[in-house]
């Protein structure tokens, strides 16, 4: 059985929540007619929700959105067949936004994935955001060769319960036919970290402008970013695992971090 790495798409391979969601979603807004908008810091509370649905639907409990928003619907399945339409305008927009290569890939994704496919890693990538949405990310990050040597690619609602919940790892295991045990996810957020763990796998945390301040107490490793020889440094925030990396992470770190059979 190959080892599997599985990466989150939004704030690990691309710095895509702030400068990519949070824009689509103010544009689609204003684009609607709809008087809303979010904060970088509004949004980065709701960033605690698995889900760009879920977090819309989210405003439908706040008194300020139904205030500013007379013509909201008052029925639940008529919020969700708004949001459902919001969220489809959202996702071309952001695909606009991807397409445009204004957010950059971060450091080290594709230099690591290209090393671990030519070591025998399974890829694949998890994540609760559209899949069209994933799949553009991906192939930005990536390059289209790179990115269709990938294994799998789940995202949305591929299942019920979103991160924190492992139901989305668990499913990646299960269609890679995979021990978990053999696994290494690299997320960004403590949902994420818990979702990973909770589905019994090693998890790589590289921070984001977003998450840097969260509880990142059961990852095996927890990074500014997976850097890049002659490029942005890794600098190692916390570390629980028998890896030791330099000015970036390798795969020869990822081997090591399975090898670490207890944490802490």
């Amino acid at each position: 059985m190959s080892k599997v790495l599985i990466f989150d798409c939004d704030g690990v391979l691309g710095d895509t929540e702030q400068f990519g969601h949070l824009p689509a979603f103010n544009r689609m807004w204003r684009e609607l007619g709809v008087p809303w908008e979010w904060s970088v810091e509004e949004y980065g509370r709701k960033l605690k929700i698995g889900g760009g649905k879920e977090r819309m639907l989210s405003l439908f409990d706040e008194p300020a959105f139904l205030a500013a928003y007379a013509d909201a619907p008052a029925t639940p399945e008529g919020r969700k067949e708004m949001v459902a339409a919001w969220h489809k305008k959202k996702s071309g927009i952001y695909k606009e936004i991807i397409a445009s290569g204004k957010i950059p890939p971060r450091p080290g994704v594709r230099r690591i994935s290209e090393e671990a496919l030519d070591a025998g890693w399974t890829l694949a990538v998890a994540s609760t955001s559209a899949l069209e949405s994933v799949e553009a990310v991906l192939r930005h990050a990536m390059g289209e060769r790179t990115a269709k040597r990938f294994s799998l690619v789940l995202a949305g609602d591929c299942v019920k319960a979103k991160k924190p919940a492992p139901d989305i790892y668990l499913l990646a295991a299960d269609r890679l036919g995979a021990n978990a045990k053999q696994c290494v996810v690299v997320e960004d957020s403590g949902n994420g970290l818990d979702a990973a763990v909770a589905a019994g796998m090693k998890c790589v945390v590289t921070v984001s402008g977003y998450t840097r301040e969260e509880d990142f107490t059961a990852a095996a490793l927890v990074v500014s970013s997976l850097g890049d020889p002659g490029g942005e440094v890794c600098q190692v925030l916390a570390n629980r695992s028998a890896a030791r990396p330099a000015s970036y992470i390798t795969v020869a770190d990822l081997d090591k971090i399975l090898a670490t059979d207890e944490q802490g």
